[in-house]
């Protein structure tokens, strides 16, 4: 069984805490899907500046497959946040090398030998997703907060697994849940923050609580409640089991000030 995370990399940056750390999509489902034991690869371009040598350093440690993981001479991207209320806030974005990111055809054949493809609405790589799917690759999306962009509706018939941040459980959420798997994927899920999550099969919902934590920083919840419950259905799980696993890998990033918790 193996992975592949295709998109961006960058780095948090707090300013005002003088503190920053390795991110983006792609890398933190990757970290997390490999922390939970299914081999993954990272697709991206870092820069050639000493963030985009701790980005590697970093993804090295934790055991991914850089073999399609690129240095570019540049900038690594760089996204200006601040810590307000345990909340971050999104300032400027540099996005450097990340800025004209072409992915190689060597890449999408390489992305195409795994079992499952990765990619999110900032990832770049949405253009291959007809060619994944015609590999009979799933897809799984992040689309997080941008569900009436025009690329929701251009990507979803080629994706099996999509995601959605929403603000609540309601009517509208429901319903929407329902048409985009109409459209095409196996399951849509809508995740609240706080309130719990809700996946529609095309058949039911399903619903699932938080696990409760000392809230520390917010950054990083979405990809890693994602890569849990990824991991769970790759491993054959019910819809319920890996939602639970995917609540229980949130509350322990929440916990923490990146969007991973330390090696032990």
């Amino acid at each position: 069984m193996k992975v592949a995370a295709i998109g961006d990399n960058c780095i948090d940056m707090y300013s005002n805490l003088d503190r920053y750390y390795c991110t983006g999509n792609a890398v933190d489902f990757g970290v997390h899907m490999q922390r939970l034991g299914i081999d993954t690869s990272l697709i991206s371009v870092t820069g050639s500046d000493k963030y985009g040598t701790e980005m590697r350093a970093e993804m090295e440690a934790e055991g991914l497959d850089l073999s399609h993981f690129r240095t570019e001479e540049g900038v690594t991207a760089i996204s200006y946040m601040e810590l307000i209320d345990m909340e971050r806030t999104y300032g400027d974005y540099i996005e450097g090398v990340m800025e004209n990111v072409q992915f190689t055809q060597d890449d999408i054949e390489f992305a195409k030998t795994h079992d499952l493809i990765h990619t999110a609405f900032w990832g770049n790589a949405d253009k291959h997703l007809p060619e994944f799917k015609a590999a009979g690759v799933d897809v799984v999306f992040d689309y997080a907060t941008e569900k009436d962009d025009p690329l929701v509706e251009q990507t979803i018939p080629y994706v099996a697994y999509a995601f959605f941040s929403f603000e609540e459980d309601n009517e509208e959420t429901r319903a929407f849940l329902k048409d985009i798997v109409s459209k095409g994927p196996k399951i849509a899920v809508a995740t609240f923050g706080e309130k719990g999550s809700l996946a529609w099969d095309g058949s039911e919902f399903h619903t699932c609580g938080i696990y409760e934590s000392n809230l520390v920083n917010t950054i990083g919840a979405g990809d890693s409640y994602l890569a849990g419950f990824m991991n769970g259905i790759l491993k054959g799980w019910t819809i319920e089991e890996s939602m639970d696993q995917g609540a229980r890998v949130a509350a322990e990033v929440v916990s923490t000030f990146g969007p991973w918790t330390e090696r032990v």
